[in-house]
């Protein structure tokens, strides 16, 4: 499989996954997260199907398209270590969605960073929120995994709920 097509599937298990996300807590009143600004695609999709919902956005740094910057109040820039804690103590676990997509490029780097981040995260998550993530976060006490989308490949991407 060339890298082009490893990508268009990545992006589409990416899309398939926040779409069942969003719809498993349609009806429920709290914030979603994005951990991982990038470029804003993701943050620009949570936006569109979380319509009227608060997005807080973490990521060490703003490199997004214009359109695709959120607004200073709900942004977290830094270090996600030194930005966690002041999220808990500003939103506590008001959250019922989060993203997670703070891979490094190096799998077992990323795997770590996500393992560590998690507690964290969960402390910002409703009980039942629901977490798609990039890497596995199997093995976190605070979460359960959750089945993926038809036609998504495990392995691809990860879906898991608050417990």
């Amino acid at each position: 499989m060339s890298r082009l097509d490893s990508m268009i599937r990545r992006l589409e298990a990416q899309r398939s996954t926040l779409n069942d996300a969003a719809a498993r807590v349609q009806g429920r009143s709290g914030i979603a997260l994005e951990f991982g600004l990038g470029n804003g695609r993701t943050y620009d999709h949570l936006r569109a199907i979380l319509p009227g919902r608060e997005i807080y956005v973490f990521d060490r740094q703003v490199a997004a398209h214009p359109d695709c910057i959120p607004p200073d109040d709900r942004l977290y820039l830094g270090d996600l270590f030194e930005t966690l804690p002041r999220a808990a103590a500003d939103l506590g676990g008001t959250a019922v969605l989060a993203h997670l997509d703070i891979g490094t490029g190096d799998k077992e780097e990323s795997v770590a960073l996500s393992r560590r981040a998690a507690p964290m995260v969960a402390d910002l998550l409703a009980p039942g929120g629901v977490v798609v993530s990039d890497q596995p976060l199997d093995g976190v006490d605070a979460f359960s995994p959750l089945p993926l989308p038809p036609g998504v490949k495990p392995g691809r991407i990860y879906l898991y709920e608050r417990v």
